[in-house]
Parts: structure tokens; sequence; C-alpha cells
């Protein structure tokens, strides 16, 4: 299952994150991310509303999928992480690079103000996968430990709660 998360995540580059705000009310945004492996990576500036919230809260939720023309089509995931800033040099320059690469026009290192931003790092506590190929409504969650170490959940079955279809003979 962690190669169908890394799939996803390498398919995709904008994600949203929601955090608690102070009054408690979850504030969601969008953002561009790097990842490696599972963790993610993305910068957010340090007067943003984001930022402040994930201060005083570190949890955050994650969604990353995209629209379908067809519900078989519908692939995604969903985490819940724990974010931080990442300040450690030259990790931290190695994945603005990355965002850099990633996502040209829009983390130009020489217009970043970094002084400014922070590169945030959301690790994983629970991701669940979506992925309606497999059936309508079929997911499944893995918990992610300190090291890694994934344990899987049995899949869900299909929780859309569509009547079979008729036989032809019945049709």
């Amino acid at each position: 299952m962690e190669e169908d998360v890394i799939a996803i995540l390498a398919k995709h580059g904008i994600m949203s994150v929601a955090t608690v705000r102070p009054d408690g009310w979850p504030q969601a945004t969008i953002v561009s991310y790097v990842n490696e492996g599972i963790i993610l990576y993305f910068l957010v500036s340090r007067t943003s509303q984001k930022f402040m919230n994930i201060q005083a809260d570190p949890r955050v939720s994650i969604t990353i999928g995209e629209d379908a023309s067809l519900p078989e089509e519908i692939r995604g995931l969903s985490m819940a992480a724990n974010a931080s800033e990442s300040r450690d040099e030259p990790y931290r320059a190695d994945m603005l690079a990355k965002l850099s690469a990633r996502h040209p026009g829009y983390f130009d290192p020489a217009l970043l103000d970094l002084e400014h931003s922070a590169l945030m790092r959301a690790v994983p506590a629970i991701i669940s996968v979506v992925d309606y190929s497999r059936g309508l409504g079929h997911s499944q969650s893995m918990t992610v430990g300190a090291d890694q170490l994934v344990e899987g959940t049995p899949r869900k079955p299909d929780n859309w709660a569509l009547k079979p279809a008729l036989p032809p003979e019945a049709a």
C-alpha cells in the first residue's frame, strides 16, 4: 500500500491542508508540495494563518486527488499528519530546490523571501487511499510509526450502498 501512496504523491503536486484555527474551526487551503517518500514538504509565509495555526496545533489533515469523469477513475488519499517547520541546512535548501524544480515559476529561489517563508514538513500518522477502480467506495488505511513502519487495515467494502444490478432475465 505504501507504493500506492507514493505513486499518488508523485502524480500530483497540489494538496489541500486543513489546520485548526484558534476559534476551533478548521481552515483548509491549497498548497504546492514535494515529497520524500511519504513525508510532504510545503512552503508557507510566516505571517499566514496556516503557519500560525500549525505553530499552535501541529495536527493537519491533507487531501490529494483530482477530478474524474467517471467514478471508477477516482483515486486519491487523505492523511492525518503532524506538521512542523524544517530549518535544518543544507536539507532545507535541498527541499526548496526540489519545490522549485517541481513547480517552476512558483518557487524561484532568486525571488523567494526566505526570511519570511517557512518550509513545513508533514509527517503522516494515518493515511487512507481511495481507489474506486477497485470498487466504488474502496479505501484502505495504514498507520505510520516513528520509523515509518506501516501497518495496513483491511479494505473497506463498497460503502455507497448501491443496489446490485438486476440480472438480464429480470430486466
